[in-house]
């Protein structure tokens, strides 16, 4: 239950927040990216400093004070118990209610003998014969090339996007084709995924086997038990949740079953939450206990076996989908040349000055890969890789805002 000091004092979670036009008007939609709760909360744009200053420590007479005195706005004490009902309601405030159903929902997950696709249905096909003629439709589209060479020693792998396949398609079709044979001779796969709502510096583990529309496949619980006795049993788990819903791993997943003639090969999938206080320089990912201990038992767990490493990552997200002014032919080139630049640091297998390009802009483009891609390079090092694919996917409908992506083959 929620007790009444949870309810006086709203204090909002990690919530999904998007622009949306409502009715006509700029707004923000409010979703729970954990989906306990399939109902969403619309606000007027103007109303977003709401979200900064519900955080536990105001009771609704002081939330419209603050808003009055740090923002200017004026809110009614009744329209703001509204919206906090609201937010209640959807599950969005960190309570006694969220708790709860947390808590169900993760017994029910881990219930389940395995974990289901989410994107099925959407980001591609949910029946295996449609996703296997599309899947086969991009790669009949890649102009062949020589293949990397057979076989797979520990110090290979690739970043693949995790774009939805309408747009990305092509660029997965390209990386995962020339990566056909190390993929195939891999006895395990290591995805390290990117965690869109994540806490800062949280790596999160899962021992339930992930299934795609070909199949399931087997997460090594070994290794994932090896892992978190690393890092932490308590933090490695306590966001497991964020996999059932979390797309990144599932879409590197889909391929790497597809190119591997849906022969199964076990899994350990890795969810990356932000590096948003690294880059804000609150810590440094070079002198972090977690990360150091991730990498090296990841070492150690595989020394010997035949093992495939995949960043599942984007790059850039520019413009006014995400918060950005829209992006005219200029500022396109100059995006260009921004990823260009982090690529070839990639390629070098320099995980810090990849790291260091991002934290000199601020991260102003959104590099919602660079978690994985960081780990990656850590995990790898020393490695060279070779960029195989690029592009830029639309992400609104006038042409303004893009998502930039790529693929990489580390030999």
């Amino acid at each position: 239950m929620t007790s009444a000091t949870e309810t006086e004092l709203p204090k909002l979670r990690a919530i999904d927040v998007r622009p949306i036009v409502h009715r006509g008007r700029a707004s923000l939609l409010l979703r729970d990216p954990l989906e306990l709760s399939d109902k969403t909360v619309v606000i007027p744009q103007g109303l977003a400093p709401l979200l900064a200053v519900c955080d536990g420590t105001r009771d609704s007479g002081a939330l419209c004070a603050s808003l009055g005195v740090r923002y200017g706005l004026r809110v009614d004490t009744d329209v703001l118990d509204q919206i906090l009902a609201a937010f209640d309601d959807a599950l969005l405030l960190d309570n006694g209610r969220f708790t709860q159903a947390r808590a169900q929902a993760l017994a029910e997950y881990r219930r389940a003998p395995f974990r289901p696709p989410c994107c099925a249905g959407g980001s591609y096909p949910a029946e295996a014969d449609e996703l296997r003629r599309a899947l086969r439709a991009y790669l009949d589209e890649v102009e062949d090339e020589d293949p990397v060479s057979d076989g797979v020693d520990g110090g290979r792998g690739l970043v693949s996007p995790h774009i939805d396949y309408a747009r990305g398609g092509s660029v997965y079709a390209r990386v995962w084709k020339r990566a056909g044979a190390m993929v195939r001779e891999a006895e395990l796969a290591v995805i390290l995924g990117t965690d869109h709502f994540g806490p800062d510096g949280r790596l999160t583990l899962t021992r339930q086997h992930y299934a795609t529309p070909f199949g399931v496949l087997p997460t090594a619980r070994g290794v994932v038990d090896a892992l978190a006795d690393a890092v932490g049993i308590e933090a490695a788990f306590a966001d497991e949740l964020r996999h059932r819903g979390e797309h990144s791993v599932e879409l590197a997943a889909v391929w790497l079953h597809h190119m591997r003639g849906e022969r199964p090969c076990e899994l350990v999938p890795i969810l990356c939450g932000s590096f948003g206080h690294f880059v804000r320089g609150e810590a440094d990912p070079e002198q972090d206990a977690a990360m150091d201990a991730l990498v090296d038992a990841l070492r150690q767990a595989t020394a010997g076996r035949p093992t495939l490493i995949v960043a599942a990552a984007d790059l850039s997200h520019v413009g006014p989908a995400f918060g950005g002014r829209p992006l005219g032919l200029v500022e396109r080139g100059r995006l260009q040349a921004a990823d260009d630049e982090l690529v070839g640091h990639v390629c070098a297998g320099d995980a810090r000055a990849f790291f260091d390009a991002i934290k000199r802009v601020e991260d102003r483009h959104n590099v919602c890969g660079l978690p994985p891609i960081y780990l990656a390079l850590r995990v790898l090092d020393p490695v060279q890789g070779r960029q195989v694919a690029y592009d830029r996917c639309p992400a609104d409908q006038n042409g303004t805002s893009w998502v930039s992506i790529c693929g990489i083959l580390f030999q």
